[in-house]
């Protein structure tokens, strides 16, 4: 009994021995696809890169056609081993990193260390989704490392760190040590600083709209004024207005026009990388980075009861093209639960021309999964995402929805208004859009109205405007513009967003991204440096090659060398050149010292402005930069920006803490109320937008950005009233 207790053990050991090893890139992912296959299976996970270019040397051989010096990521070499010991010990060994160039990259390097530590044959697979039915089949179908996928990515690896280790000591020269800067990001810099300089220049200019209230018996409606005299009306002031109501307020008021229309809606194709960070962004408020993050739980896999399931297929993909498994699989969803709505042929969309069309487009692994039949298994966000994500694919494969809209044109005296109302007159795939709401599906409600009708005249509504600048680019608008210009890859465009928050060249105020003065100078100088470079065609052309690398119609190498030499000769020239912007950043204040008595400096640091001991090295005092007075009564203190402990929140208090508890959620600008004197704060709702508010609770100034010009001119017409009485008042 014994020996053959021990006769079962030893066979055990050998299986395991010579069981298959599959690299992952996860250890959730790695988990999901053990539980998937069962014995003989081992999966491992390599956390990403194992072998990468060192970070303390540009460690690239320009004299020998560009080769890169590969290491072992520091604090890796453990793992590493660990691996090598594993492939060792199996049959084969399966590398399933992710389908792309950084995917293929890293099953390359591990390919290249596993295989002088085993005899076992090592194979590449890919799969789009994790699932048992494609990970079965990935398994039944390896095939070799795609060498032309890995030159594309070290091609994009190699020239983004060319132009970083160029550009970086050139700004730590001229502008200040420990700045950095990217082929990419520059570019997305300088859009975000462009964009920037057009919202500072614009000029709003006034306008004036006017509605009037009509009535049909008990049933009243307003309608807008669309002509004066057969032609469109400018209402530049508030005369202009009054003087149209003068003239018709008496008018008879005559139903003049009913016009109906039937409009068709088309279902929107699936989600793409960039459609989904701009939906989630427009919709659910999420940063790129949030929504890459919680997809990469959603695909990698959730517990849902006693299984584990990978939710959505791979998150990385600028292609709209879905297989035809998947195609049967939401064609028999609808057929059972909204059979009037299953068009008769698969719905078929345009894929993009510069779209990698390996992956299909985000879609759920499974159309059975509901939102609401796993929302217990999600968090609040994974079932936000997951149910766009859901929702977007099922209704791509509806019938169409129709709107039907009445307009009425209404006649009084020369002017004429306008009202309009839909409704939806078939829902199709809005079916299954659960965040369709009623605004939607019934826009304003009209009592019933024949040409010829005399309605009756009610209050007239006229209402101030101001045109609105440019709008600052948000995560969803940002991303959209690069995709528009081809700058990056889908895989790359929440990193780049990322980077530039990371390295303070860019801040997130109200969803906006706004550059900091830091970020205008580097993009100025680069821009004006590198004009060539940081441009959003090259960098367009730079993704087209690389594409052509891929595609094995370009040598990797050749396209470096026929970059780098004009790049290397102007970087020279620059360093040699360029004018140092070193201490010229830097403002003499008022501000003393209270440590050595000696005048503060203010200084342009890695996160803003700072006051800096002019003393230093002597003396090593830093205090934040006042903002504004504190407005409490008796209080001689300013308010600085602050952080709170742990998660590092800003919060706005007074130097005076703790003898002032005065603090504000909001940043002070350099603005004053012109009704009681303290400072005003820039505020941000769905409804108004930017606007700005007086941070005093008892004080009720508070107005749109509509009215931000005059409220600027105001609160300084206050605040030089208020130094003119102290300039009047006796010294005590």
């Amino acid at each position: 009994m014994a020996g053959k207790t021990a006769g079962k053990a030893s066979v055990k050991k050998e299986a395991k021995k010579k069981g298959t090893l599959i690299i992952v890139e996860s250890p959730a992912k790695a988990k999901t696809i053990e539980h998937y296959l069962g014995t003989g299976f081992t999966v491992k996970a390599s956390m990403g890169h194992l072998i990468d270019l060192p970070k303390s040397r540009i460690a690239i051989n320009v004299d020998d056609g560009f080769q890169p010096e590969y290491i072992t990521v520091r604090g890796r070499a453990k793992l590493l081993k660990e691996l090598q010991k594993d492939a060792k010990n199996s049959s084969s060994v399966l590398l399933a990193s992710d389908n792309d160039r950084e995917g293929e990259a890293i099953a390359w390097h591990l390919n290249n260390a596993l295989k002088e530590k085993t005899e076992a044959p090592i194979q590449r697979i890919v799969f789009n989704e994790i699932t048992p039915v494609a990970i079965q089949e990935a398994v039944k179908n390896p095939r070799e490392i795609d060498e032309a996928k890995v030159n594309a990515q070290k091609a994009r690896r190699v020239l983004d760190r060319l132009v970083g280790y160029n550009l970086s000591p050139l700004l730590w020269k001229k502008v200040k040590n420990g700045l950095s800067a990217g082929r990419v990001q520059s570019v997305a810099l300088r859009l975000i600083c462009e964009r920037e300089k057009e919202v500072e220049e614009f000029i709003p200019e006034e306008y004036w709209s006017l509605d009037a209230e009509f009535s049909k018996g008990k049933n009243k409606f307003s309608a807008q004024l669309v002509q004066y005299r057969g032609e469109k009306p400018e209402l530049k002031d508030e005369r202009s207005v009054n003087s149209i109501i003068q003239e018709i307020q008496n008018s008879t008021c005559t139903v003049l026009d009913i016009k109906e229309s039937e409009k068709t809606v088309r279902p929107k194709p699936p989600f793409t990388t960039s459609k989904l960070q701009q939906a989630a962004a427009n919709r659910l408020g999420f940063t790129s980075r949030k929504t890459m993050q919680i997809a990469q739980h959603l695909y990698e896999g959730i517990q849902i009861g006693t299984t584990r399931v990978g939710l959505i297929t791979y998150m990385r993909t600028d292609s709209v093209r879905i297989s035809q498994t998947a195609i049967d699989d939401v064609r028999s969803w609808i057929g059972e639960m909204y059979p009037d709505d299953l068009p008769a042929e698969k719905i078929e969309y345009a894929v993009g021309k510069s779209a990698q069309d390996a992956h299909e487009a985000i879609r759920p692994t499974y159309v059975k999964y509901t939102p609401d039949s796993v929302k217990e298994y999600l968090t609040r966000e994974e079932f936000r995402l997951y149910s766009i994500i859901w929702e977007r694919f099922v209704s791509s494969q509806m019938s169409n929805a129709k709107s039907k809209t009445t307009s009425v044109d209404i006649q009084a005296g020369d002017a004429l208004f306008r009202v309009s109302s839909s409704k939806l007159s078939h829902k199709g795939f809005y079916n299954v859009i659960k965040t369709l709401s009623s605004k939607e599906e019934v826009t304003g409600s009209l009592p019933s109205l024949k040409a010829g009708e005399v309605l009756s005249s009610g209050t007239f509504y006229p209402e101030q405007h101001f045109t609105q600048g440019p709008a600052r680019y948000t995560d969803a608008s940002m991303v959209k513009t690069l995709e528009e210009k081809g700058i990056g890859r889908p895989s790359t465009y929440a990193p780049i967003i990322s980077v530039l928050l990371d390295r303070y060249y860019v801040t997130r105020n109200n969803k906006q991204l706004v550059p900091t003065m830091l970020g205008k100078i580097i993009c100025r100088i680069l821009v004006e440096s590198f004009p060539e470079v940081i441009n959003e065609q090259f960098t367009s052309e730079v993704e087209n090659d690389l594409d052509k690398v891929e595609q094995n119609s370009l040598v990797w190498n050749s396209m470096i060398a026929d970059f780098f030499g004009p790049f290397k000769e102007r970087v020279e020239d620059v360093m040699e050149r360029q004018e140092s912007l070193k201490g010229s950043l830097d403002e003499p204040t008022d501000e003393v010292c209270e440590k050595c008595g000696k005048p503060m400096v203010k200084k342009l640091g890695r996160f803003g402005y700072f006051l800096a001991c002019s003393g230093f090295p002597e003396c090593h005092n830093t205090k934040s930069v006042p903002l504004a007075k504190c407005p409490r009564k008796g209080c001689d203190g300013h308010i600085v920006a602050r952080k709170t402990k742990g998660r590092g929140k800003e919060f706005y208090g007074c130097t005076n803490y703790p003898e002032c508890t005065f603090i504000s959620h909001f940043k002070p600008i350099d603005v004053y109320c012109p009704k009681c004197g303290w400072f005003l704060v820039e505020k941000y709702d769905k409804k108004n937008g930017s606007y700005k508010s007086c941070i005093n609770p008892d004080c009720d100034y508070l107005h749109s950005a509509d009215e931000a010009v005059a409220a600027e001119a105001a609160g300084a017409f206050a605040l030089a009233n208020q130094a003119d009485k102290a300039a009047k008042e006796p010294q005590k």
